[in-house]
C-alpha cells in the first residue's frame, strides 16, 4: 500500500540554475549532487535523502498541455508562510496564480523552466467546507482568520 510520496525527479535545461531558484525562493537544500548535471534537494524538516531531484537533459522542446505530469504541490505549515512564499515568488517573477479550493489555499508558479508547482497551505479540518469550488484566494482574510495555526500534521 502506498503510503506517500518519497520524492520527485524534474528533467530541466540547466540543473544548477533550477537549483539556485528551488533554494533561494522556496528554500530547498542541496543534499548531494553529480558535478552540475544533478542535484539532490531536501525540504526543511524532511527525513527523506532527497525530496525533489533536478537533472539537466538541455534544451529540449515542450509542448504546453501535453500528456504528463501537471504540477507538485508543496505544503507549507501556515497561512503566514504561505503570505511569505507568496513575497518571495513575486520577487522571482515566478507567480502565475492564486486560488481558494476551500480545504487549502494555494500559490501557482513557474520555475526558470516554466515546470509549474504549488505551494499550499492546508485550511484545518474542522473548517473544511462541505462542497468542493475554486475562488479568487483572499490571502489577507485567511491570515486575519488563521494566524500561525499549523496544519502540516492533520
Amino acid at each position: 500500500m502506498i503510503r506517500r510520496l518519497n520524492h520527485a525527479v524534474l528533467y530541466v535545461r540547466d540543473a544548477a540554475a533550477s537549483t539556485a531558484f528551488y533554494t533561494e525562493v522556496l528554500g530547498f537544500t542541496v543534499a548531494a549532487s553529480m558535478g552540475d548535471q544533478a542535484f539532490f534537494l531536501r525540504a526543511d524538516g524532511s527525513t527523506n535523502d532527497h525530496d525533489l531531484a533536478l537533472m539537466t537533459v538541455g534544451n529540449r522542446p515542450t509542448a504546453p498541455h501535453s500528456i504528463g505530469l501537471y504540477h507538485l504541490a508543496w505544503q507549507v505549515h501556515t497561512i503566514d508562510e504561505l503570505a511569505e512564499m507568496r513575497a518571495k515568488l513575486l520577487a522571482a517573477g515566478s507567480l502565475v496564480g492564486e486560488s481558494d479550493h476551500g480545504v487549502s489555499k494555494s500559490l501557482y508558479a513557474k520555475d526558470p523552466d516554466g515546470i509549474e508547482f504549488e505551494v499550499m497551505w492546508a485550511v484545518p479540518k474542522a473548517d473544511w467546507p462541505g462542497d468542493l469550488f475554486t475562488r479568487r484566494l483572499d490571502l489577507a482574510g485567511a491570515l486575519a482568520r488563521w494566524p500561525g495555526v499549523d496544519t502540516a500534521e492533520q
